[in-house]
């Protein structure tokens, strides 16, 4: 449908009529006198594929925040249960962490039986280690470690389904050739490449330059002023 004409997308500031009585009919007269006039400039608006891609990408930012946040939630419980397993380990998500949590889940409470999780590379003494699982694991703690970890594969499961939609989005629009290019860059990697062509696209030329390409990005923000005085640049 979209193809069929023309979509101009306007900043509000620039359609702004003067102040007085408003109202729907108004307006529209108002801005098809602006457009007639050649007086409205379209922002950017990506193609349906970048749009597409864009929605899997946020999405996906989304679902890796939602993970994050079941991940403190388990600490939480552990902490609850005066169970202090991150002062000893550097990720409670860890495989030494992960196998410990997953033994009180099951029921083992002998903490010699889990320090056999230990892993030799671990700095923390042996009585660290005992001092931080002496705690209170009750049925409601493991109900809710449980719960938390089933979320959390719920969630991982669904990041890989999300994943190979990208893949499949970007060899659909012959976007892998912009993918490889765009990986060449220092500290970019491939999740960093889908981002980046879901934000902005792979046709720059809707960029007259470097500078309107960032300024519409927002990593310009304008900071040319100082004692209420705008400096210009050049």
């Amino acid at each position: 449908m979209e193809d069929s004409f023309d979509i101009l997308l306007v900043n509000a500031r620039h359609i702004k009529n003067v102040p007085g009585r408003k109202t729907d009919k108004k307006d529209s007269k108002w801005i098809a006198k602006l457009l007639l006039s050649g007086l409205l400039k379209g922002s950017f608006v990506p193609p349906k594929p970048t749009r597409e891609l864009r929605d899997l990408t946020r999405y996906k930012r989304k679902v890796i925040e939602q993970v994050s946040a079941e991940k403190n939630r388990i600490q939480k419980i552990l902490e609850d249960a005066n169970i202090k397993i991150s002062s000893v380990v550097s990720s409670t998500s860890g495989a030494t962490a992960t196998k410990i949590i997953d033994a009180m889940i099951a029921g083992e409470q002998d903490i010699n039986e889990l320090l056999k999780f230990r892993h030799r590379s671990i700095q923390s003494s042996i009585e660290d280690m005992v001092s931080a699982l002496k705690g209170n694991l009750t049925a409601h703690h493991k109900f809710m470690l449980q719960t938390i970890k089933e979320s959390i594969n719920d969630k991982q499961n669904l990041l890989e389904k999300i994943d190979k939609q990208i893949e499949n989005h970007l060899k659909k629009h012959e976007l892998e050739l912009d993918s490889e290019l765009l990986q060449t860059i220092p500290g970019v990697g491939k999740d960093g490449v889908a981002y980046l062509l879901a934000e902005i696209g792979s046709n720059m030329e809707q960029f007259p330059d470097e500078k309107h390409l960032a300024s519409w990005a927002g990593m310009s923000p304008g900071s040319n002023e100082s004692a209420g005085k705008k400096k210009v640049v050049e």
